[in-house]
């Protein structure tokens, strides 16, 4: 049953390989989930998941492997004698629990007056000392008390491990949605060289265990810089036209982009680079900054980032005057070739669905200058362009 569980999350997009599966086989023999749905659910999600962004798809692959589990419960019942579940009840038993129940009659009278009521009660009842219910003191029910009662549902809550895949609660992370702010900073985060920097705040605590030895035993603390993220970035927005639908996406990405680089700095441009860019988008005709002084001004192990949908007229790429805007005396894609030659590490990142890509020429010849390297917006996109700049 389980290679066939195995082969269901394969297809399902989870990148699950035989020594999860022998991982959970261990598990199983040594009972660590044992006749319980709940436990196995989460036990193998556990073995069988390294990264939560699979979580989703792995909910869907279990429930539909799964999904008619819960009618195995009427098949148990009929098929384990019930003189085998009596005597494994009362094994389970201690002698103080054993005593409570005789003091009610014994087992077979407990059972006996659970049926009847069962017959005589005609509704749901919370609380009292007499009906099958919940939070009272009658011998049957679930969330109540009563030492010599029967407990009606699983661990007083009646849980069912299908609704937990069913809930997929974890679809937002999966790899192909849109992105959220929580998201991208698990994204960005692959992007890290870490340094220490700056005012000496932090702990360091073998070298403050050592220097103490060393002084007799006398403490003597030692401070280091606290670790910071050393990565240094350029973040380009196109702004404007095509791209006003991507608005909500590019202010979730500015967010998480400013908490997770310390060194970070952001422009704009309007479909294409040209010779001058603006932080200001209300005051981008009067203070614009020379893309030549933003080349010199940054050094070359910054990694630069553009973020744009790459859909225009090809002219706007290839011809000086192409521009939309204004009058560019050099073409588009001589600015871009500089700044390729100028930094180590370019990105695109397209809100564009990456399938549609092959029917717009401008994003098929931005993406040739920049060897390719243009990355959908999306979880996936975004991890996959920070593992080319980490590199």
């Amino acid at each position: 049953m389980l290679i066939n569980f195995f082969q269901g999350l394969r297809d399902a997009g989870v990148p699950v390989t035989t020594k999860e599966l022998l991982d959970l086989l261990e598990g199983l023999k040594q009972r660590i989930a044992f006749a319980d749905i709940d436990e196995f659910y989460y036990f193998s999600r556990t073995c069988m998941v390294k990264d939560e962004k699979y979580f989703d798809r792995f909910d869907q692959a279990f429930g539909a492997h799964f999904k008619d589990l819960e009618g195995l419960d009427d098949i148990i019942e009929a098929l384990i004698p019930d003189e085998w579940l009596r005597s494994e009840f009362l094994k389970n038993l201690t002698d103080e629990e054993k005593a409570k129940i005789e003091s009610l009659g014994g087992l077979e009278k407990l059972i006996e007056e659970f049926k009847k009521r069962l017959e005589e009660q005609k509704e749901r009842h919370e609380g009292g000392s007499k009906w099958v219910g919940t939070g009272g003191t009658s011998p049957f029910g679930q969330e109540g008390f009563n030492p010599e009662g029967i407990r009606v549902g699983e661990n007083g809550k009646n849980k069912k491990a299908v609704k937990v895949w069913d809930k997929r609660e974890f679809a937002n992370l999966d790899d192909s949605v849109e992105l959220g702010t929580r998201n991208i900073k698990v994204a960005l985060r692959r992007l890290r060289k870490f340094a220490r920097t700056g005012a000496t705040e932090e702990l360091d605590l073998d070298d403050t265990i050592s220097s103490t030895a060393r002084n007799a035993g006398f403490l003597d603390i030692k401070m280091v810089p606290e670790r910071h993220n050393a990565v240094k970035v350029l973040l380009f927005f196109d702004i404007g036209g095509s791209m006003d639908p991507h608005i909500k996406t590019c202010e979730e990405l500015f967010s998480a982009a400013r908490t997770e680089f310390k060194h970070m700095e952001n422009f704009y441009f309007h479909n294409f680079i040209y010779e001058s860019i603006w932080q200001n988008n209300v005051r981008r005709h009067n203070e614009r900054t020379p893309m030549l002084d933003v080349m010199h001004k940054y050094s070359h192990d910054y990694k630069v980032v553009f973020v744009g949908d790459a859909s225009m007229s090809p002219y706007e790429i290839v011809q000086p005057g192409g521009s939309v805007e204004h009058w560019n005396e050099e073409a588009g894609e001589l600015w871009m070739r500089r700044i390729t030659d100028t930094y180590d590490k370019v990105i695109w990142l397209n809100p564009v669905p990456e399938d549609e890509w092959e029917y717009t020429q401008s994003i098929s010849m931005t993406r040739q200058l920049l060897e390719g390297h243009m990355y959908p917006l999306s979880l996936r996109g975004l991890e996959e362009g920070m593992a080319y700049l980490s590199k």
